[in-house]
């Protein structure tokens, strides 16, 4: 039996309003969960990306200020 044939005998509400309703109770915790690691994830991932050019940038100012010839 296919889930195409147990819906066919069914409201609109059930199948747009009801099943997705009862699938965010049922998972709305492991979703929560994978969104927020993915956002925590690509928080540390722009942080580190900015630290990263902040060192470079200064490392780079502090080289050209220190030596006499530019090798950049």
């Amino acid at each position: 039996m296919a889930v195409r044939e147990i819906f066919t005998g069914m409201p609109w509400w059930v199948k747009w309003v009801a099943v997705p309703v009862i699938a965010l109770v049922v998972f709305g915790g492991l979703i929560a969960s994978v969104v927020g690691f993915v956002i925590g994830l690509l928080f540390k991932v722009l942080v580190f990306v900015a630290l990263v050019g902040g060192l470079i940038y200064v490392v780079r100012k502090f080289i050209t200020g220190s030596s006499s010839r530019s090798d950049w």
